[in-house]
């Protein structure tokens, strides 16, 4: 069974003042409100993105609501442990399980959306969510083996990479020149027409698979020092 309490390891650039406000936000919720419902406000987020990119597609304004519904996914996504906790309410079990399979979800969808924009190639989206769902494997196997649950890599966290994509949404908004900038890649044989925005979300991916594999390697080697290799004696069971 999961160990009910988790070290929860968070050391992301914004960490400090995130925190503050959402014991703000978490002590001011009215009554009714509730961790399950923030929940699904994180996913009604995920959503808006994935709409306000596929509109995209109509007018460069619709990024406007992806933004939105980054902000709206922050807000349910963030704030739904930490109003548990405020509320000593917490259910750490029930909580766990719930809040990481409606991460992948909410990361799904968010990916799907945008690679059904003109903007982000639909293989590259998918090739980011892939990388997100192999690294969240490795996260919650160490809460398991570990003990630990591990929020941030290189000081960047789900909070960061929202704000990331807010600023590069604003800067396709205003700035004409990165909408129009193409380049073509043969990739086997296979011309690819990759946009700026198709650059950024290559750069996103081959952070998340530096990060996946440093990762990797370290966690086996101090797993196999705590599982050393044992010299077989000849005999079979």
């Amino acid at each position: 069974m999961l160990k009910e309490q988790s070290k929860r390891i968070q050391t992301s650039l914004l960490n400090a003042a995130e925190k503050k406000v959402l014991v703000w936000l978490a002590a001011r919720q009215p009554r009714w409100m509730t961790s399950d419902i923030l929940t699904f406000i994180g996913v009604l987020g995920a959503l808006i993105v994935a709409v306000g990119y596929a509109l995209s597609n109509y007018s460069i304004q619709w990024l406007w609501l992806a933004s939105f519904g980054y902000l709206v996914n922050w807000y349910g996504d963030s704030l739904d442990g930490t109003l548990a906790r405020v509320r000593n309410l917490q259910r750490p079990i029930y909580g766990f399980y719930l809040d990481h399979c409606v991460d992948g979800v909410t990361m799904s969808v968010m990916c799907i959306g945008a690679g059904l924009s003109q903007m982000l190639n639909l293989s590259i989206a998918m090739a980011v969510l892939t990388v997100y769902l192999l690294l969240s494997i490795c996260v919650y196997i160490n809460a398991h083996l570990k003990g630990e649950f591990k929020l941030t890599f290189a000081g960047m966290g789900p909070t960061e990479f929202r704000l990331i994509m807010i600023v590069v949404n604003t800067l396709f908004i205003y700035v004409a020149p990165l909408r129009w900038f193409t380049t073509e890649l043969d990739v086997f044989g296979k011309v690819l027409l990759l946009g700026a925005f198709d650059y950024v979300g290559i750069a996103i991916l081959l952070v998340l698979i530096v990060i996946y594999f440093r990762n990797f390697v370290c966690d086996a080697r101090g797993y196999a020092k705590l599982d050393p290799l044992r010299e077989w004696d000849g005999r079979l069971k």
